[in-house]
């Protein structure tokens, strides 16, 4: 039988106990924000990197690295790092770009390459376009469709305006 100094010093534990774990039991409802940091990159800006491509075209499609290397210029670092704020999860993904006299020789990283990488940029051609198919734009009238899209209100006349009076 628990006579009642025992169960005051009992409660007293438990009490104690949950106090201690109520930052860990509770921390779902702090709001914790997520934190990017780096280069975030899309899939689409790494497939158009092409071999031999200059620093300058490089530079271009996937903007300014985190790091260039002080004593070797020709390797070029891009690192993302994502921490979720709500279950704290670690997104890092790296892309390391080698040149050789200001062209692009090699990349390295968790990101996969285009199957045309190996193709110089001069012997490449754009997704969607090719040779007996220029890019030009559509005008409306060219389009199968010539009306426009969206329909104008005309002012009413001054006549129009009496008449309705």
């Amino acid at each position: 039988m628990i006579n009642k100094k025992q169960s005051v010093t009992l409660l007293g534990a438990a009490l104690l106990s949950v106090s201690l774990s109520a930052c860990s039991v509770f921390d779902w409802l702090v709001y914790k924000p997520d934190i990017p940091q780096g280069n975030y990159m899309e899939p689409q800006q790494v497939e158009k990197l092409r071999i031999n491509m200059t620093k300058a075209q490089a530079e271009y499609i996937l903007g300014r690295p985190v790091l260039r290397d002080s004593f070797a210029d020709n390797t070029w670092y891009y690192v993302y790092h994502f921490k979720s704020g709500r279950d704290a999860s670690i997104t890092h993904k790296e892309l390391v770009l080698h040149f050789d006299d200001d062209k692009l020789v090699k990349v390295d990283g968790d990101y996969e390459l285009s199957p045309e990488f190996t193709t110089p940029l001069e012997q490449s051609s754009l997704p969607g376009t090719s040779a007996e198919s220029p890019a030009e734009p559509l005008l409306p009238a060219q389009r199968g469709d010539a009306k426009p899209l969206v329909e104008e209100e005309k002012p009413l006349s001054q006549q129009q305006l009496k008449d309705e009076k």
